[in-house]
């Protein structure tokens, strides 16, 4: 089958007399007729040609990208159906998460034109093709060729980096990517984990390298990294501490289980054993400052940018250690799912949107209008 520019697929290639200039199927040959939608050439709502009817899913897709404009690259719409290569299932997506990724997408970092258009998003829960609840692990990657570990794989990438991502109805993974939802969490629930609350995972109980009771300070209270972060760490048994411009979620986070929560950039009461890092520039000088003697930044992300005064200096002198941490195995998430069931902990979600509404949720990532996860239900 082939599509034509009306987005409406065609059993044969040919001339489509109803789309001029498109493709049509010469002799139709009895092949199940898709749902028509839109109007067909007898003016009738659903009334569309026995030929040319739309068979796709609903998605969110970059389309352009525009690094000062980045929503200008975003469209809503019908896309082709997805089908899967060997090794490869599909999953009916039951609901999305957003990620500070998918707006780096639409600014093209990461990505370039020529893999465009692609449809976005990381973070999903769905039903397998037998029907089973399943959260999809968003690396993909060869874990042989990371040692045993996935994110080590140089070649490793995101789906929606060079496969289409989950913003859709129907999406197709690898199978060893399908890891079992339990029924203790919610689809909205589960698809907020495989980004944002497995990189907080990875960061609290293997980079961190302190053990419960420690003080960890998180940059940037609010966004869905350092929200896990908090969330996590308080069930762990660790002390956690965190800093906001904003006011309404420094009191947020306090309700969330921060045992204290300051002003960016403000001076603490002590140091602290180790600082979570996603903000990156605007918050580093405030992270080396802050830890104790051999204390450790772990960081995730720089979403204020990637190039701040090193402060080489303080970090030989006091012999801080800097531990870089992205994503995490599939078997992370597995356990770090477990823990939630165990724990009671769950998600914090912002708001949960349908698909068609993505734009607002892309809006909210890009002005830092929410606290926790936005989540997209098809």
């Amino acid at each position: 089958m082939v599509c034509c520019r009306y987005r409406v697929l065609h059993q044969r290639p040919g001339r489509c007399q109803q789309h001029a200039g498109v493709l049509w199927p010469n002799g139709y040959t009895g092949y199940p007729a898709p749902v028509t939608r839109g109007r067909g050439p007898g003016g009738g709502a659903g009334s569309g040609h026995p030929f040319c009817r739309v068979w796709g899913m609903f998605a969110a897709t970059a389309a352009r990208i525009d690094a000062g404009d980045p929503l200008s690259g975003l469209e809503l719409g019908e896309r082709p159906e997805p089908a899967a290569a060997d090794g490869w299932t599909t999953v009916t997506v039951k609901a999305a998460a957003l990620n500070h990724h998918d707006v780096w997408t639409l600014r093209g970092v990461g990505i370039s034109e020529d893999r465009l258009p692609i449809v976005l998003g990381c973070d999903a829960a769905g039903l397998d093709e037998d029907g089973h609840e399943v959260v999809v692990h968003a690396v993909i990657a060869n874990p042989d060729a990371g040692g045993g570990d996935e994110t080590l794989d140089p070649r490793r990438s995101l789906l929606s980096e060079r496969y289409d991502g989950v913003f859709a109805e129907r999406v197709c993974v690898p199978r060893r990517n399908l890891v079992p939802k339990l029924p203790a969490l919610s689809f909205e629930e589960a698809a907020c984990l495989p980004t944002a609350y497995l990189t907080a995972y990875k960061m609290l109980f293997e980079k961190s390298g302190v053990q419960p009771g420690a003080t960890l300070l998180v940059q940037g209270a609010g966004g869905g990294v350092a929200t896990a972060l908090i969330v996590l760490g308080r069930a762990g048994g660790y002390r956690m501490w965190a800093t906001s411009r904003s006011e309404a979620k420094r009191e947020r986070a306090l309700k969330l289980g921060a045992d204290q929560v300051f002003e960016n950039g403000a001076r603490l009461p002590e140091r602290v054993d180790v600082v979570m890092e996603t903000v990156g520039q605007a918050t580093w000088a405030h992270s080396v400052r802050s830890l104790k003697p051999g204390g450790r930044i772990v960081i995730c992300g720089a979403t204020s940018g990637e190039a701040p005064p090193a402060e080489l200096t303080r970090i030989f002198f006091t012999q801080l250690s800097v531990a870089g941490s992205t994503m995490g195995t599939r078997a992370q998430l597995g356990r770090l799912a477990r823990f939630l069931e165990q724990t009671g902990v769950r998600p914090v979600i912002d708001r949960v949107l349908p698909l068609a509404g993505a734009r607002d949720g892309f809006a909210a990532v890009i002005t830092g209008d929410l606290f926790g996860k936005i989540v997209l239900v098809p």
